[in-house]
């Protein structure tokens, strides 16, 4: 049976972005406003998903630093466009939604539970992305092992990336499974959502003593021969089967880190949040 409700929500073309916005936004990720199709496309969505996991960190550094962040459409460009910094998933996703809707093309939000290995998934408290255009596609930039291209969300078979082999399962239940390299990932739910219905979970995610973000501060990004992470002090870098890792010894060393590899300008250190135990959730 055809889903209406996704169907009606998918067809609704919302602009969030003033066309000065869009051009700043593209002037972030590398893409010249001259590059834009004159209409939505794969080739261009696809250019898009890559060049944001190049530029635009996946990072918790607002958590550490004691930053308010508000999930507004407003904010969510302040913070990543005009301050160059980048986020977590309802940050990153929840702005790139707002720019390819600004740019015409057909956005869903949807939730997904992350599969938490034995203990089976979690709650519902991450933040994917459908684009329709002639076809469905996931756009993910927020999860940390992403693929880096937007993979087909009607295809059963496998889909060889960068990031890994992925693969898109049917539950019977309706929901779609996400596996990287044969090990699921995520849970999605096909339900189309808005950005406030994730405010609780953010909530949670940024003040919970069980949160994996309030443990401790990591930036992550994209390049060109691999992946570079900055978890705490450790900057882990990763090119193909080959890891590397060194450990800082002083605040300026991990803030000339930041600014060499991820492009952040910090004024401190994020220093790891520290949540009495019994703290309310």
């Amino acid at each position: 049976m055809k889903n209406t409700q996704h169907s009606e929500t998918s067809s609704r073309i919302e602009r969030p972005f003033s066309e000065a916005q869009v051009a700043a936004y593209l002037e972030r990720i590398g893409i010249a406003e001259s590059d834009r199709p004159e209409r939505p496309d794969v080739d261009f969505l696809r250019r898009l998903h890559r060049a944001h996991l190049h530029t635009v960190p996946f990072e918790n550094l607002s958590i550490h630093l004691g930053e308010d962040i508000p999930l507004e459409t407003g904010a969510l460009f302040d913070k990543i466009v005009t301050r160059r910094r980048g986020g977590y998933c309802y940050e990153v996703n929840g702005a790139l939604a707002a720019l390819l809707r600004s740019l015409g093309y057909r956005v869903s939000l949807l939730a997904a539970r992350v599969h938490g290995g034995p203990s089976g998934f979690g709650p519902l408290s991450h933040l994917a992305l459908r684009v329709d255009i002639d076809e469905p596609w996931l756009v993910d930039v927020g999860f940390g092992r992403n693929p880096e291209l937007p993979l087909r969300i009607d295809e059963r078979g496998e889909q060889n990336d960068v990031g890994g082999v992925f693969r898109i399962e049917s539950t019977d239940e309706g929901d779609l499974d996400v596996y990287r390299d044969g090990s699921v990932l995520y849970r999605i739910e096909q339900r189309p959502r808005e950005l406030d219905d994730f405010k609780a979970a953010h909530w949670y995610k940024r003040t919970s003593p069980e949160s994996h973000f309030t443990k401790s501060p990591f930036a992550t990004l994209f390049t060109d021969q691999g992946i570079i992470t900055l978890a705490g002090r450790r900057l882990i870098t990763t090119e193909g089967t080959t890891r590397r890792e060194e450990e800082f010894e002083s605040d300026e060393q991990v803030l000339a880190a930041y600014r060499k590899h991820f492009g952040l300008v910090l004024d401190r250190v994020p220093t790891p949040l520290l949540i009495c135990e019994d703290a309310s959730d």
